[in-house]
């Protein structure tokens, strides 16, 4: 079966079928638009989309594990704003051979990540494409808040990090030389463990920045420092190398470091505090902000790869 066979609005029926309905959701799928309650009077708004072949290949992930991947970068993006993430709208382009179950266990991953923070999906759309595509997008409720943006880091600030990085990286690295162990780093990889709490406790312990760290540390902390007009600089030591990734990066012949600070989609936040802030539970200290401008290690430059460039890197 195919989903030509069951047709658009088949489709449509079988996935919405599978979604639950959270709080947040006054009206779901079914109509022109759906209804999600606004508490704050402002809502946060952010999306993002997987591309097969860039982003998710189908032999290396299941389409659930592909469905939490699409939530969870979405979800982040709203953690990292200081709110709560309320719905998700999700636009998924296929082509007409796709079988419809795989759409029907994306849904699944889609609405089991969204759960995790008490959101749900409430509407989209599709079309065919022969190139599997989906875009999210993710709304948020402040909680009367005002958003912690990118540009409020400040000389003297305390970089911290709540959540993991290096992980989903040293799993994509194991699964482009053509292996499927370490299995841990592999499920790193497939679905990220995202820190969603630890955005709005940020927001309210006083951070003056924060940024989903979805790129790579360096690069992603590289806005923050541009956008802010300061200068950070990150302590090598306050990275631990998980013995998993140490003994993956010896047999892989990487330096696990490029993964901790280069490495993308963990989802892990990154955020400044004012340096006499008590850090939330979850958040440790990873730096300092200066004066200038840029990201250094240990107070020099690092001449490794910084993150992810959507325009030159592809899935191996």
């Amino acid at each position: 079966m195919t989903v030509t066979d069951v047709g658009e609005f088949g489709l449509i029926d079988r996935v919405t079928a599978r979604l639950a309905q959270g709080q947040s959701c006054l009206l779901g799928p079914g109509d022109d638009g759906a209804v999600v309650a606004a508490p704050d009077r402002r809502v946060v708004a952010s999306t993002d989309v997987l591309v097969e072949g860039r982003h998710f290949r189908r032999d290396w992930s299941a389409a659930r594990d592909v469905g939490h991947r699409a939530a969870a970068a979405n979800l982040a993006d709203i953690a990292a704003m200081g709110a709560t993430p309320t719905a998700l709208l999700v636009a998924l382009c296929m082509p007409a051979e796709l079988d419809p179950a795989w759409a029907e266990e994306l849904a699944d991953g889609l609405g089991a990540e969204a759960a995790l923070v008490g959101a749900s999906v409430v509407g989209g759309d599709m079309s065919a494409s022969p190139t599997l595509t989906i875009a999210v997008t993710a709304l948020g409720d402040l909680a009367g808040r005002p958003p912690v943006v990118r540009s409020g880091a400040r000389p003297g600030d305390v970089v911290a990090l709540a959540g993991r990085t290096g992980w989903a990286a040293a799993g994509y690295t194991v699964l482009s030389r053509g292996f499927r162990t370490p299995r841990l780093l592999v499920e790193a990889f497939r679905r990220p463990e995202v820190p969603y709490a630890a955005g709005p406790a940020a927001a309210a312990a006083g951070a003056t920045a924060m940024i989903d760290v979805s790129d790579g540390l360096l690069a992603d902390l590289g806005h923050v420092a541009a956008a802010s007009g300061v200068a950070v600089d990150l302590s090598r030591e306050a990275f631990e190398v998980p013995r998993q990734m140490r003994d993956a990066a010896a047999a892989l012949g990487v330096d696990p470091y490029t993964w901790i600070l280069a490495g993308g989609d963990d989802h892990a936040l990154a955020a400044t505090f004012p340096p006499d802030a008590a850090l939330p539970d979850g958040w440790r200290p990873v730096g300092r902000v200066a004066a200038g401008a840029g990201v250094t290690v240990d107070g020099a430059g690092y001449d490794g790869p910084r993150g992810w460039d959507h325009f030159r890197r592809t899935a191996e």
